[in-house]
C-alpha cells in the first residue's frame, strides 16, 4: 500500500552525504501539497522519510489516488523526460522530508552515473508494474477483501492515512468504507 524504494533512498543518501552534487534536503508538514497537478516545476523530489498521496483531481474536486509514497520514492520525474506539466499532485499526509534535484542535476546523474541511472530505470518499471494489478484487484474483489488486503499490507493503515484517502484510494465513497470498516469490527474485533 505504502510503496518504498529503500535501494533508491540508500544510494541517493549517499550521493547527498559526498556532496558535491545540487541535492538539497526540504522539510514539509502534513498536508503540504508540494506539487500540483498541471503546473510545470522545476526539481524532482525523493522521499528520505514520511508518507504522501500522489493522486489526480478531477472537474469536480473529487480524488483518484495513484498510490501512496514512502522512502525512496521519487515524484516529478516524469515531467524531466518529457518537458510537460505534472500529471499528479503530491501531498504529504505526515511530516515529510524529501531530497530535492534540480532537473538539470537529474539529468547529468542519469547521464554519468550509471547505478543511478539503473536505479530509476527500476523505479520507473517498478511504478507501471504496481499499477495494474491494484486496480485489476481493487474491481475484482468485494471492499472488505480490499480492506483485509490493506491491513494486512499496512496493519496500521487506519490510524495513518485518513479515511477519505483510503476510499479515494480503492475507489469507493467515505460512507461505503465506514459501512465496510463497521462490518468487519463485528466480524473480527483484530480489525
Amino acid at each position: 500500500m505504502i510503496r518504498t524504494n529503500p535501494e533508491l533512498s540508500t544510494y541517493i543518501h549517499k550521493l547527498w552525504s559526498q556532496g558535491g552534487l545540487e541535492i538539497e534536503e526540504e522539510d514539509f508538514a502534513p498536508k503540504a501539497v508540494i506539487i500540483k497537478q498541471d503546473r510545470r516545476y522545476g526539481k524532482i523530489h525523493l522521499i528520505k522519510e514520511g508518507i504522501a498521496k500522489c493522486y489526480i483531481s478531477d472537474e469536480n474536486g473529487r480524488e483518484f489516488i495513484q498510490e501512496f509514497l514512502g522512502a525512496g520514492m521519487e515524484f516529478g520525474e516524469l515531467e524531466v523526460f518529457d518537458n510537460l506539466t505534472t500529471i499528479c499532485s503530491v501531498e504529504s499526509l505526515t511530516k515529510l522530508q524529501t531530497y530535492s534535484l534540480s532537473h538539470q542535476t537529474y539529468r547529468k546523474l542519469l547521464n554519468t552515473d550509471s547505478k543511478f541511472n539503473a536505479l530509476i530505470m527500476k523505479a520507473l518499471a517498478n511504478k507501471i508494474r504496481f499499477k495494474a494489478p491494484r486496480h485489476s484487484y481493487q474491481h475484482s474483489y468485494p471492499i472488505e477483501d480490499n480492506l483485509l488486503r490493506l491491513k494486512q499490507l499496512f496493519p496500521e493503515f487506519i490510524e495513518v492515512i485518513p479515511k477519505k484517502d483510503i476510499a479515494n484510494y480503492i475507489g469507493i465513497t467515505p460512507r461505503s468504507l465506514n459501512r465496510a470498516l463497521k462490518e468487519l469490527k463485528e466480524k473480527s474485533p483484530l480489525f
